[in-house]
């Protein structure tokens, strides 16, 4: 997935349709001065494995991004059972926000805290094409409640989570700084030991593993 908006024009949270989507505005729009009175949030990104694992490992991937999706139904799933649960990659997951809709995925993804961050993640992507409707954000919207319920929110919470406006705008500007700093131009991206590589098959990413592990 490429860059196809400005940061000004992904600051978006959800818009009041048909109930299913809590407010906020679009494009342009100057957000409630209610929200900016609220303390500034910072957001750290998700980790898993050994942090003092031998190999660091940091995927930028988009909620939205089809090439992302495939990489966690096939890449992800044996690099987790290869090399992150057996203590040798240190795995850093870098949240890249350049559509609304991602944002939205980011906010639920968020919502049930750190315990369930990843399962949630695991969830976006493994029914990405079901609860993206290009043409219907309300039922898009919709979808993505349907995943917060699956995986024990109710509706309160996520009412909260989506209408967290300090949080959108937080995860956004780290978004861009960290794209802009990496010269991550492109998602799914990775950075393994400090070197950016594009999105690649599992048995190239195992073969740069195994010969920094020297085997």
């Amino acid at each position: 997935m490429i860059r196809i908006l400005t940061l000004s024009l992904c600051l978006i949270v959800l818009t009041a349709l048909a109930g299913a989507v809590p407010r906020v505005g679009a494009p342009g729009q100057t957000l409630p001065g209610a929200a900016f009175a609220q303390e500034a949030v910072t957001v750290q990104p998700f980790t898993l494995g050994d942090p003092d694992a031998p190999i660091t490992f940091a995927e930028y991937a988009s909620f939205t991004c089809g090439h992302c999706a495939d990489f966690h139904d096939d890449v992800f799933k044996r690099l987790k059972a290869e090399y992150i649960d057996t203590g040798k990659v240190h795995f850093t997951y870098q949240e890249v926000y350049w559509d609304r809709y991602a944002i939205w995925a980011g906010l639920l993804a968020r919502c049930g805290g750190e315990t369930r961050f990843f399962g949630l993640v695991s969830m976006l992507y493994e029914k990405q094409r079901e609860w993206i409707d290009p043409k219907d954000p309300a039922r898009t919207a919709d979808n993505l409640r349907r995943i917060g319920r699956t995986a024990g929110l109710d509706d309160a919470q996520m009412d909260a989570c989506f209408n967290d406006v300090k949080l959108a705008e937080a995860l956004i500007a780290r978004s861009d700084e960290v794209t802009k700093r990496d010269g991550v131009d492109g998602t799914p991206s990775m950075m393994i030991d400090g070197e950016l590589y594009q999105n690649m098959s599992y048995r190239r990413l195992k073969k740069i593993l195994d010969d920094k592990l020297g085997g």
